[in-house]
């Protein structure tokens, strides 16, 4: 048992599998974004049945308070229950942050203040079994110790860390397809159609530019169907993105609801806006790209541009060298 620990806590070995890992995520990759119809049509599905279970709740028992959500149970739910994670490890955005990377309900909070608590113990456990029995590198014992307190601090901020990249990459999707939306959603309203005939189906048709904006428009259309207040439905959008061309269009079609302005003027104005939002942003990309850049050409291209252009003449000298000679 011990050979076959050393064997695979083995340098050469680690990096071994860490680049079969990354070779299998990459195929893995590449095979589920061949499946992407079927991934979007489940989590319609999924959002069709949240907004018919809406549906049949009163609107009195939403005034009252009542619950729309499943109780959260289970191994997790009890260890943050009976540790009280939720007031030890309070975090006042942690509810709009979860919904932001698109994970909604008790449940998601619960696993996040789970694995708030044991990731820093876990990933320092690793390290200290790796140091202290396996090997050490050499390191004298306080920087080992150094380094385990380090990987209980990265620990700690695994999870946000986590949230946060996938709150980044739901808002990039939702962003790049988001001036399509406001376009269809605008020939949809010119055509006659209600808001919320519109908004559902803008969602159907604009899945395949993005899952998460189409989810969106889905939740939002079932929100103006049971919400009290038209108002909470699109502050309920602009509070799940984040994001400031969604934040003025939800403002722009609360005020036409409220004032009786023309909803196609200012979706209109909003898709504009939110285009040019998106063409500054790519502006923005490609401006970074040349420093993004200058690392990867040192370390990479430019010693095989040496190598390409200095080896033939450096065999020419040989044999010439070998000639005189």
């Amino acid at each position: 048992m011990l050979e076959l620990m050393t064997f695979i806590m083995d340098p050469l070995n680690l990096l071994s599998m860490g680049v079969g890992v990354l070779v299998f995520a990459t195929i893995v990759t590449l095979v589920s974004s061949m499946g992407s119809g079927a991934k979007l049509e489940t989590r319609m599905k999924a959002v069709g049945a949240r907004r018919e279970e809406l549906r049949r709740r009163s609107r009195a028992e939403l005034q009252q308070g009542g619950g729309l959500r499943h109780a959260d149970q289970g191994f997790k739910k009890n260890v943050v229950d009976r540790l009280n994670l939720a007031k030890l490890l309070e975090d006042p955005k942690v509810a709009d942050r979860m919904a932001q990377a698109g994970y909604r309900g008790p449940g998601p909070i619960t696993t996040f203040y789970f694995f708030r608590l044991i990731s820093p113990f876990v990933l320092a456990a690793a390290v200290a079994l790796y140091l202290f029995f396996i090997n050490d590198f050499g390191m004298p014992g306080m920087t080992r110790i150094t380094a385990i307190v380090a990987a209980f601090v990265l620990g700690y901020y695994a999870p946000n860390v986590f949230i946060e990249n996938r709150i980044g990459k739901r808002r990039t999707s939702i962003m790049q397809a988001f001036p399509d939306a406001l376009d269809l959603l605008l020939i949809c309203v010119e055509a006659g159609m209600s808001i919320e005939q519109a908004i559902q189906k803008v969602s159907q048709e604009i899945g395949g530019a993005s899952i998460e904006l189409a989810e969106e428009l889905t939740l939002l259309a079932a929100e103006l169907s049971y919400l009290p207040d038209r108002r909470m439905a699109y502050e309920g959008l602009a509070k799940r993105t984040n994001h400031p061309g969604v934040k003025s269009v939800a403002t722009a079609m609360t005020q036409a609801e409220t004032y009786g302005t023309p909803l196609g003027s200012a979706l209109r104005t909003m898709a504009k806006e939110n285009r040019n939002l998106r063409l500054s942003a790519a502006e923005k990309k490609a401006a970074a790209l040349p420093a993004k850049l200058t690392v990867p050409m040192i370390v990479f291209f430019l010693p095989v541009l040496f190598i390409v252009i200095l080896t033939p003449a450096i065999i020419n000298i040989q044999d010439t060298m070998g000639k005189g000679g």
